[in-house]
């Protein structure tokens, strides 16, 4: 601030000086909240691990598996360089994290930027607004994110507080496949048979499958508390391709947050986590000194489909009142419901609701949107590439169209540099064949389209999706995630949705926020957003087997009105293709 050049009074001379005193004392009393900026280097390399009694090389971060937990306060800034030493193109999505105008930072490959390349460099920048609680990264490239990934844990500004009583212990829960293959010989040989991959040979909890396995007792993780302890446990599907029940031996489970979103406090046994969603639960250690078994086990929702049927552990060890550990034979199992117990999973998801907040669910709809999700099949000549059903190749859709990504640059760079040729914005708004989704399907809806389309979205437009599972293979729960975005379900129920009846049982008023949907097997999901983040966003099926197939379409939110409601321009350093 300048004084007046024109002193027509004494006081004048004064009163600039008085004013910034004044002006300082303000700024030093009122409570300061500064954001920081957290640096990290993640190097994906190779290396050897020993899981089920038997050791090969795994891509991994920093030779951690998991990798590194990356903890922010809600407002900090994140910069983060990761350096590809492995022998594969890797990118890295952090899901979850809105990433307001810095699309560039969202990581799948060919969606928002090419991939990088073996000995290439690229460094996300991006800043944590409005959101807390519990996300997590993983690559976003092949299938690498098997053994590629980690928690990322928001907590609130030095200011504020949890909405509950500060836990005496945090720990993230990251619920994790394992195969006794390389992942990208698994996934080379589902693509090149066209059938569906070899399951997992076991479930992991933090990297560990726990003592059901063979050779897991010694690594089993173990988490110890003493009697009163109230304990958080944030629990993280990062599974290639498996919805997962998850319980605590003779503990009450306090659901609190999901998706980096409070929700209203339940209890409960047993919760439901599909692959890409996070869900915060509260536990107290209130039951006798003894070991419980923390356990995960499947969901498969899909009929006559394979599945790995077997159980992770880790255990909740009690302190003895001399301090040392308890020292009970065997741990206490937890009853987890059947592997096909959907009724358990409707109930769960159906007590979700969401704390009052600024942010309000659109009751006006801009954009009223139809998506089919399912899987279908590619007719072909029988043989080695043919072995699906019939003789057939798997393949998925929305609205049937099979998702085709680019290979010579990415769908972001194209759009922001109006490249031509690389994708087309004709992706249909609703169904191309209206069809019994739900019941027999006619053999001529089996084969979708293959193409590279996106649906256009003007800035600040209300979106409304209906997302609708079909029965071409089977009916299934599909976990459907959205890139750049957390959105409202308004809605869920099964069979067909019915525009005409259904939309008089929305939840308008305290509906929960999500990022990842699972779309109820054989039934339909209603979601709602403000489509306020400019840039090009993925929206898939959160199944790598079910991505891989093209169950997926991508977003155009277009530029808004000034430098606040547009795509910040692209990093120097941007992987090229």
């Amino acid at each position: 601030m300048e004084a007046s050049s024109s002193s027509s009074s004494s006081s004048s001379s004064y009163i600039a000086p008085l004013f910034l005193f004044l002006l300082q004392l303000l700024f030093f009393a009122a409570p300061m909240e500064c954001a920081e900026t957290h640096y990290h280097n993640f190097i994906v390399q190779e290396t050897a691990v020993n899981r089920l009694c038997k050791s090969h090389n795994i891509i991994t971060v920093n030779g951690q598996f998991p990798g590194p937990t990356i903890s922010a306060r809600n407002g900090d800034s994140l910069v983060i360089r990761v350096t590809n030493r492995a022998r594969y193109n890797i990118t890295i999505h952090w899901h979850g994290i809105r990433q307001m105008r810095t699309p560039w930072a969202d990581g799948p490959e060919y969606v928002t930027q090419c991939p990088i390349r073996p000995g290439g460099t690229y460094t996300y920048r991006f800043t944590l607004e409005n959101q807390e609680g519990t996300l997590w990264w993983h690559a976003h490239s092949k299938w690498l994110r098997a053994t590629v990934y980690g928690a990322l844990i928001i907590f609130p500004k030095s200011s504020s507080s949890f909405p509950f009583s500060t836990p005496k212990i945090d720990v993230p829960i990251i619920l994790g496949e394992w195969w006794n293959r390389n992942i990208v010989d698994v996934m080379r040989q589902a693509m090149f048979t066209g059938a569906a991959p070899n399951v997992s040979d076991a479930y992991t909890i933090n990297g560990q499958p726990g003592d059901l396995y063979p050779c897991s007792s010694q690594s089993t993780v173990r988490i110890p508390v003493s009697q009163g302890d109230t304990v958080l446990l944030r629990v993280i599907n990062a599974a290639l391709n498996q919805q997962l029940f998850f319980s605590v031996a003779n503990h009450k489970l306090t659901v609190v947050g999901a998706d980096a979103a409070y929700n209203k406090p339940f209890a409960t046994n047993v919760i439901m986590v599909g692959p890409g969603q996070t869900t915060n639960v509260l536990l107290t250690a209130d039951q006798p000194p003894a070991r419980y078994y923390i356990a995960a086990r499947a969901y498969a929702s899909a009929q006559n489909a394979p599945f790995d049927n077997t159980t992770t552990t880790a255990v909740l060890e009690y302190r003895t009142s001399a301090g040392g550990q308890s020292t009970s034979s065997r741990p206490v199992m937890p009853q987890l419901p059947a592997f096909n117990d959907t009724a358990t999973v409707t109930a769960f998801t159906g007590k979700f609701r969401g704390l009052p907040s600024v942010a309000k669910v659109p009751t006006k709809v801009d954009e009223n949107l139809f998506f089919t999700v399912g899987l279908g099949f590619v007719n072909c000549t029988p043989g080695p590439r043919c072995q699906g059903p019939n003789n057939t190749r798997f393949a998925a859709s929305m609205n049937n169209v099979s998702m085709v990504l680019p290979t010579k640059t990415s769908l972001l760079q194209a759009y922001y540099q109006n490249t031509p040729g690389v994708f087309t914005t004709d992706f249909p708004p609703v169904p191309p064949v209206v069809f019994d989704y739900t019941g027999n399907v006619s053999r001529g809806l089996w084969q979708p389209k293959f193409g590279t389309k996106l649906y256009k979205l003007k800035f600040g437009s209300n979106v409304q999706i209906v997302l609708q599972d079909t029965a071409i293979f089977s009916t299934e729960d599909h976990p459907i995630h959205l890139h750049g975005y957390h959105f409202f379900v308004v809605g869920q129920g099964f069979g067909n949705f019915n525009a005409k009846s259904d939309p008089s049982k929305f939840n308008l008023v305290d509906p929960p926020v999500r990022n990842t949907i699972d779309v109820p097997v054989g039934g339909w999901a209603v979601i709602r957003f403000v489509a306020d983040n400019p840039g090009v966003w993925l929206f898939h099926c959160h199944i790598d087997a079910h991505l891989a197939w093209g169950l997926g379409m991508s977003f155009i939110v277009e530029n808004g009105n000034g430098k606040s409601q547009s795509v910040e321009p692209p990093p120097a350093d941007l992987p090229q293709c």
